[in-house]
């Protein structure tokens, strides 16, 4: 299943390393990969089934992928932690994935935003687009394709300048 996606606000968890008698909290852990991946997802989806299918296909592929099930959630952990790409659905309850998205903008241009969704008219795609996305796919996508995109857009983004927000 996904990370636990816990914002400064929840309990901290603490790291007993024994042999040596220290101790490290999440506020020492910003920015440190307790593992190598390809990346790090914040994956911001309501529904558990299709959040466990992407958790499943990206953790096969070498992602960390770290979930929210809300807007308010996905907004502080992208504030408190660092991610290589966030998975965007647009229809969610309370804000829609384009106004996440402008609201990730307002202090991240340069973290790539993947929307995965079933809203699937090319008005979608470009309100997407405006908002400040760089890729868009239907669901239902499959796994292959999500790796393609997620990889594509994490690569461009190590290459590439900070996003230009449409006027």
């Amino acid at each position: 299943m996904c990370a636990n996606a816990q914002t400064p606000q929840q309990k901290l968890f603490t790291l007993a390393i024994h042999s040596k008698g220290a101790t490290v909290g999440n506020d020492q852990l910003k920015g440190f990969s307790m593992q190598s991946t390809k990346g790090r997802i914040l994956c911001t989806e309501d529904d558990v089934d299709t959040r466990d299918l992407i958790d499943f296909v990206l953790t096969q592929y070498g992602f960390e992928v770290v979930c929210s099930a809300s807007n308010v959630q996905a907004i502080d952990l992208a504030k408190t932690q660092n991610f290589d790409l966030y998975l965007v659905d647009n229809w969610m309850p309370g804000l829609s994935g384009t106004e996440l998205t402008e609201k990730l903008r307002q202090f991240d241009l340069k973290t790539p935003v993947l929307f995965y969704s079933g809203a699937a008219y090319e008005t979608d795609r470009e309100a997407a687009r405006v908002s400040g996305a760089q890729g868009y796919l239907v669901k239902p996508a499959n796994g292959n394709q999500l790796i393609a995109e997620v990889t594509r857009l994490i690569a461009e983004s190590k290459t590439t300048s900070p996003v230009e927000i449409a006027a």
